[in-house]
């Protein structure tokens, strides 16, 4: 899991809003603290997730005292918002392999790329 800060902001006449210095434009919004909190969480996931999908690396997260050293963010609360690991995306491949040797994973496996995933997984490991 890897946490970013985001910031909580709010102005007398506003609900509360959300900002994350690490990712310009992602920003998010509740009308109580709770809701602000829950609300960046799913902005900042979704956030990263398309970020992931357009194939965009994403930054280091900035240490809280440097966020917190810019004068912008001296009326602002800090808090740590963590992102999960994005899951690998599945891709199709083609292979060849001996027609003998299909047989004989067909016949132990249940799912042939199940199979091979962890047959490659395990054989990586190892090395």
């Amino acid at each position: 899991m890897t946490s970013y800060i985001g910031l909580i902001r709010k102005d007398a006449d506003s609900d509360f809003g959300v900002d994350f210095p690490d990712f310009p434009g992602c920003i998010s919004g509740g009308t109580t603290l709770d809701e602000a909190r829950r609300m960046a969480q799913e902005a900042l996931e979704l956030h990263v997730g398309g970020m992931i999908e357009d194939g965009e690396a994403l930054p280091v997260g900035s240490c809280l005292e440097t966020i917190m050293a810019d004068p912008e963010n001296a009326d602002a609360v800090a808090f740590v918002v963590t992102v999960p690991e994005a899951a690998d995306r599945t891709v199709r491949v083609n292979i060849t392999l001996p027609e003998r040797l299909l047989r004989r994973i067909d016949e132990r496996a249940k799912n042939r790329s199940a199979f091979l995933a962890r047959a490659a997984e395990k054989a990586l490991s190892e090395s």
